[in-house]
């Protein structure tokens, strides 16, 4: 009796993975086939379409452009996020339950209602914010927070924080020598799975980059947004590309986590 309720689990587990995986496979398909008209499978198949976008310039240069926006947001969210993750832990530990209710409020507006709010605020602004990457990295370390803040959180948890911390300090190092020596080395693993997280998360995003920047600064999104009415083969191995890049980002975040959890 276990062994079929195993068995109709997996069947179950695998027709439901199957049916999800219908519409990636067509679509690869189609981002490979040469012509695919009214029969079943393509005409032929050619990575044309791959080779005219990434040899694509404005392709390229949107990539580079989304990933300097990532990287920076997510080394400004690590240098704010960590030392405010540390004084909590280690000397206001009540406080923790009061960031986990903040650290919740940027999904709380729904992002066309903050980018309007952004446009307001900063339109007549003397410093010049809207169509620039600056604001993007503003708004982006607001979506990244919540994923950062309790990642790293749970990582600190799970380490013996005080007691690292008054081992160093009998040995004669500082705070900061401690924190950099001794806790942060323990959190690399946390640290890295929330990191290969938000940046899958902010890099598929596109309401703020729309409203905020849109073409003076185009973003991943906005090219794969404004290239939707080309050849249907071209966007299929666009959203290929994209789709095979954030499985080996989201990939690297699960097999960091595990080893985090061991």
């Amino acid at each position: 009796m276990q062994d079929a309720n195993q068995y109709l689990h997996k069947t179950v587990v695998y027709s439901i993975v199957g049916i999800m995986l219908i519409p990636i496979v067509a679509t690869f398909l189609y981002s490979v086939a040469s012509s695919w008209g009214a029969t079943i499978l393509p005409d032929g198949f050619t990575l044309e379409w791959y080779v005219t976008l990434l040899t694509d310039e404005r392709f390229l240069l949107a990539f580079g452009r989304s990933l300097f926006i990532c990287f920076s947001t997510l080394a400004l969210s690590v240098l704010l996020i960590m030392p405010v993750i540390f004084i909590v832990h280690y000397y206001f530990p009540k406080l923790d339950k009061v960031m986990n209710v903040l650290i919740l409020l940027p999904f709380a507006v729904p992002p066309v209602v903050s980018s309007v709010g952004l446009l307001q605020l900063y339109a007549d602004s003397d410093v010049q914010l809207i169509g620039t990457p600056w604001i993007l990295m503003g708004t982006y370390f607001t979506i990244a927070l919540p994923f950062m803040y309790r990642a790293i959180s749970n990582s600190f948890a799970a380490i013996n924080l005080h007691d690292l911390m008054d081992a160093a300090h009998l040995l004669g190092a500082s705070t900061p020598r401690a924190f950099w020596l001794v806790i942060l080395p323990n959190l690399k693993k946390g640290l890295l799975a929330s990191l290969f997280l938000s940046f899958s998360f902010l890099l598929g995003e596109f309401v703020f980059a729309n409203m905020l920047v849109g073409t003076r600064y185009e973003t991943l999104q906005i090219y794969l947004y404004n290239m939707r009415q080309t050849s249907g083969h071209f966007t299929s191995a666009l959203v290929m590309t994209y789709f095979f890049f954030i499985f080996l980002l989201t990939w690297l975040a699960t097999r960091f986590s595990r080893g985090d959890q061991s």
